[in-house]
């Protein structure tokens, strides 16, 4: 029944065919459980995300493709399963590293089970029964009191005391306990917070008792749409990811051109005698092709960017934001918009007294005083400040503030407690009457001149209520008027000494109005309540609630008959006031520079909350994140009103928004959707089950470390602190990681671009495979890998919160660096066959042929030659070639320490981990020339000294010519070069983000 709260008690009676006084019959829970199921409706299976790629896919291919042909060739073995083996290897490496580091990843809609009653208390056959709150239907008539965890969605029926109050913060987000009533919601387009006759399913009793029907179950409660969201919400591709996919679909196509050219080049090859007729001609130019598109691609690119994302990780992890899911790192760098929950997120969801106004007397001006009350958690720290600013070393010796505390302490029904596991102060009960508690242990004790420091010796399970003990023991309790919505108040009987005294609190227009005397702070004398003062403290209280949105208590006493035991609503009269509280939900200290770095950075901040607009707005002007706006008329909306606008201006009203209130989660998701459409990326920051759906959706989905396991499990980054602080430092980590990122990238395609021109030059000279298959991939693997890795560790630069986001359509290589890039890919390829040339034609140890001998290699076996035909198959060429492409790369990792800054000026060792993965990888190519079994595997032999020296003298020249690009790049010139290059980028744009 989807509009109950619109609906009057019979109505909804009638609906279900339920009798109040009996609940449903044995025959119509039966019924009711056909017809609209039951409260056990299952949660999703967690869902493994599986490795896709098209990289991996293009490789997985080539893998195939290798296999198929050796086999057809007829080979057998190890050498025909080798080289699939090896990329098949690589890609469950890769795999691995990705599953073990998100191992956490989809448990938000297990743990919801958390916020799911384990039983109820049910009416059926006209008899009260605890069962399974899995077994409730709707019409079920369920009993619920303080502390109940209402089972399901439920319209209150019968009020069972005089007031019914529930914390409904983890759906709604609102940061103080709502009152629940029976008449009927009038409210069009209500919202969960306009439906005050609904009690949630998975929201907690903190006052009262009532019985209520069950309207909803399962799936099709409040907390079961949230889950309906999340199943839905499809995971977007992060940026790089997008990014990377292009840059694959580029390649794929760029591939496919250059083996086919490769295959019609060779055209006129196919018959020669050493192949043994064209079919096989035509298959072995088929396997260079295949070479060719294993050369081509970057097999380790999906590994390293792994590999740094996990690293990136670790150093996120010490600035206390630990990430759950990999690309997300890289995601924080682009974030353009964080939307930021309200409650709990830039406030600590922690309600706290931070303003009290007493008389301080009535004989002199100003009438009134204020004090200030620092701290801003449940924990019994802080300290009183007069007006002048002045902090209060005592103060329990002032008799308001004394009488304040004891009224604090008596007139309250809430607790405070340490818990050592969490290692924080925790409430049960209201949480304005928890404030008022923490308020008695800041007061103080009177009569100890050593009072302060006496309480910080204490262990923090007795400082928890150490004061509010002890005047509950100086003080008896005898009679207690609970709250009611006409009175507006509460009232206690206590006694002490023989001396009966009546402590009451509630609203201030209800205790000033009963008032007739009041007591000054100076002295601690009662005097009669004036005309002036009374206006004085209206004003006050106008202020307070007014200005300063903050939530109002006044408090009284009374001196009572000694021989009275009980109260009446008469008794509430002729009171003597004697203070005024104003409490607030306060904002975390750190979050007014937190947001303001984030606006330095480009990144605009959108105030997300459930509760209502003043409020909210008055949280804003209290952190000064939004001191930039004159008025929030254009910049603040409720959900409503957003809804309400025209499509046009709810685009413009986008653009410009800072605060959102009123809203419930799928307004939350909505806004998520609506900014995605506009190409913004967001982050959506949150704590409670209700952010959980738009955690999902988000960009990247950042929970508090203090959060329901909900909403953290939803995330893609939890924040350990709770402090929204730590998303700058850990956007500013994203920026480097991408950053890196982007280095690593460009180091393997221009790598990647020389091994293709190498391979293509040598088909078209038609000289020998410079390159056995096998060769490659480990030049791919073991050469790329190790220093594209150590790059991710070159150091952050100092200005990288100083700059805007980039943007999502921004190509990983585009113009100027893809063309620089391109030069030296080239020399990269026509060094390494250059070094193949040389040991054919002018080594001391090779045959010192005529260059046109080399490239009528394939006809050898035809003719008559001077030397023996078996010296194509010589393995020396093949390992001077291999070893040039593999020095010529370290070389080049050099250049990649910086885009354009000089070697001279970021020396080597300036990232010492390069340094080590090149002498790493050196090592490991020295082992497999000089270690036999290796050197076999890999179809190499060693080097003489010659040969090294030669390899040298072809790779040192890669480092000239980037500096001259560098040097390009820094100077006007290579500023006019680049303008006319980027007319078109050579790497696809996306101009829309894919939905």
């Amino acid at each position: 029944m989807d509009d109950a709260f619109a609906r009057s008690i019979p109505e909804v009676l009638d609906f279900f065919g339920v009798n109040p006084t009996r609940g449903l019959s044995d025959t119509q829970v039966v019924q009711h459980a056909r017809l609209y199921g039951t409260n056990g409706a299952p949660f999703w299976r967690l869902v493994l995300k599986q490795f896709d790629d098209l990289l991996v896919k293009i490789l997985i291919a080539a893998a195939l493709i290798s296999f198929i042909l050796a086999l057809f060739n007829g080979e057998t073995g190890l050498m025909a399963f080798l080289e699939p083996s090896v990329i098949l290897m690589i890609l469950a490496a890769n795999a691995a590293v990705g599953v073990i580091t998100e191992t956490n990843a989809e448990k938000a809609l297990e743990e919801l089970r958390a916020y799911q009653a384990e039983v109820a208390t049910v009416l059926r056959n006209g008899c009260f029964s605890i069962l399974p709150a899995t077994e409730l239907v709707p019409g079920d008539i369920v009993e619920v009191s303080v502390g109940c965890k209402i089972p399901a969605d439920m319209r209150m029926i019968e009020m069972l005391s005089n007031q019914v109050r529930v914390d409904q913060a983890i759906l709604t987000g609102e940061s103080s306990s709502v009152e629940k009533e029976l008449k009927t919601t009038t409210t069009t387009n209500a919202v969960y917070q306009d439906k005050t006759n609904i009690l949630f399913s998975g929201t907690v009793v903190v006052a009262g008792r009532a019985r209520a029907i069950v309207v909803g179950v399962g799936p099709n409660t409040a907390m079961g749409s949230i889950r309906d969201s999340m199943l839905r919400t499809e995971d977007e591709g992060t940026p790089l990811k997008k990014k990377l996919d292009e840059f694959g679909t580029f390649l794929a196509k760029v591939i496919a051109g250059i083996c086919l050219l490769v295959w019609i080049v060779n055209i006129g090859h196919f018959r020669d005698p050493a192949h043994g007729g064209f079919l096989h001609g035509a298959i072995h130019y088929f396997k260079i092709a295949v070479a060719l598109a294993v050369a081509a691609i970057p097999e380790g690119l999906p590994a390293v960017v792994t590999t740094c994302l996990a690293l990136g990780t670790k150093r996120m992890a010490r600035l206390n934001a630990i990430v759950r899911s990999l690309p997300s790192v890289e995601t924080l760098g682009c974030t353009t918009v964080i939307c930021s929950d309200k409650t709990g997120t830039l406030t600590t969801n922690m309600m706290s007294v931070v303003k009290v106004c007493v008389v301080e007397s009535a004989k002199r001006n100003p009438v009134a005083n204020e004090y200030s009350i620092t701290g801003t958690t449940y924990a019994p720290e802080g300290t009183i400040v007069d007006s002048t600013g002045m902090q209060l070393d005592f103060p329990a010796q002032s008799p308001c503030l004394l009488h304040i505390a004891m009224c604090s302490a008596l007139c309250n029904e809430s607790t405070l407690q340490y818990n050592p596991d969490k290692g924080n102060y925790e409430k049960i009960g209201e949480s304005t009457e928890v404030a008022l508690r923490v308020l008695t242990e800041k007061v103080g004790l009177p009569g100890f001149n050593s009072m302060p420091s006496s309480l910080y010796m204490l262990s923090k399970h007795e400082r928890a209520s150490y004061c509010n003990h002890y005047w509950e023991e100086q003080f008896r309790k005898m009679y207690v008027l609970e709250f009611s919505r006409d009175r507006k108040m509460m009232s206690v009987l206590c006694s002490r000494n023989q001396m009966h005294v009546l402590f009451s609190k509630g609203a201030p227009e209800s205790i000033i109005s009963r008032c007739t005397t009041i007591m000054c702070n100076d002295d601690g004398s009662i005097v009669p309540l004036t005309a002036d003062i009374q206006a004085e403290l209206n004003s006050r209280f106008q202020s307070f609630a007014g200005k300063e949105t903050l939530r109002c208590l006044a408090l009284a006493l009374k001196w009572m008959p000694s021989d009275q035991q009980t109260l009446s609503f008469d008794d509430e009269k002729d009171l003597t006031f004697i203070g005024l509280v104003g409490m607030l939900d306060p904002p975390r200290d750190e979050v007014r520079n937190a947001m303001l770095s984030c606006m330095t950075a480009g990144i605009r901040v959108i105030v997300v909350t459930g509760d209502n607009k003043s409020t909210a707005e008055s949280l804003c002007r209290k952190i000064g994140a939004f001191d930039h706006l004159m008025e929030f008329d254009e910049y603040s909306y409720t959900a409503s009103e957003f809804e309400e606008l025209p499509a046009l201006q709810q685009t413009l009203a986008l653009q410009r928004m800072a605060l959102f209130t009123r809203v419930e989660p799928s307004h939350k998701r909505m806004l998520v959707e609506a900014l995605q459409r506009q190409n913004e990326v967001v982050a959506m920051t949150g704590d409670g089950v209700n952010d959980a759906p738009a955690l999902k959706k988000a960009d990247i989905g950042i929970a508090m470390g203090s959060g329901t396991a909900v909403a953290k499990s939803a995330s893609d980054m939890v924040l350990a602190d709770d402090n929204f602080a730590s998303i700058v430092a850990a956007v500013a980590e994203g920026r480097a990681i991408y950053n890196n990122t982007k280095q690593f990238i460009r180091y393997m395609i221009s790598s990647n671009i020389g091994e293709v021109v190498c391979i293509f030059v040598a088909a078209v000279l038609g000289i020998p495979d410079t390159l056995a298959p096998v060769q490659l991939l480990w030049v791919n693997l073991v050469t790329d890998g190790l220093p594209a890795t150590a790059i991710g560790f070159n150091k952050q630069d100092s200005d990288v919160m100083k700059a805007k986001p980039r943007k999502i359509n921004e190509a990983v290589v585009t113009g100027w660096l893809f063309f620089r890039y391109l030069v030296i890919g080239a020399y990269v390829g026509l060094a390494t066959v250059a070094g193949f040339i040389w040991w054919f034609v002018y080594s001391d140890s090779g045959p010192k042929l005529p260059y046109s001998e080399l490239i009528n290699f394939d006809t050898c076996p035809t003719r008559e030659t001077t030397y023996p035909c078996s010296v194509f198959d010589d393995r020396h060429p093949s390992t001077v070639s291999m070893t040039v492409l593999v020095v010529v790369e370290m070389f080049n990792a050099l250049n990649n320490l910086s885009e354009n800054q000089s070697l001279l000026v970021i020396p080597p060792w300036s990232n010492l981990w390069l340094v080590g993965s090149i002498i790493l990888t050196m090592l490991l190519h020295i082992l497999i020339l000089y270690v036999h079994p290796l050197s076999v595997l890999f179809s190499v032999t060693p080097l003489s000294w010659a040969d090294w020296m030669a390899v040298l003298y072809l790779s040192l020249p890669v480092i000239i010519i980037d500096e001259v690009l560098k040097f390009f790049s820094r100077h006007p010139i290579g500023l006019r070069f680049r303008l006319w290059v980027r007319r078109s980028d050579l790497l696809p744009k996306r101009e829309q983000r894919d939905k």
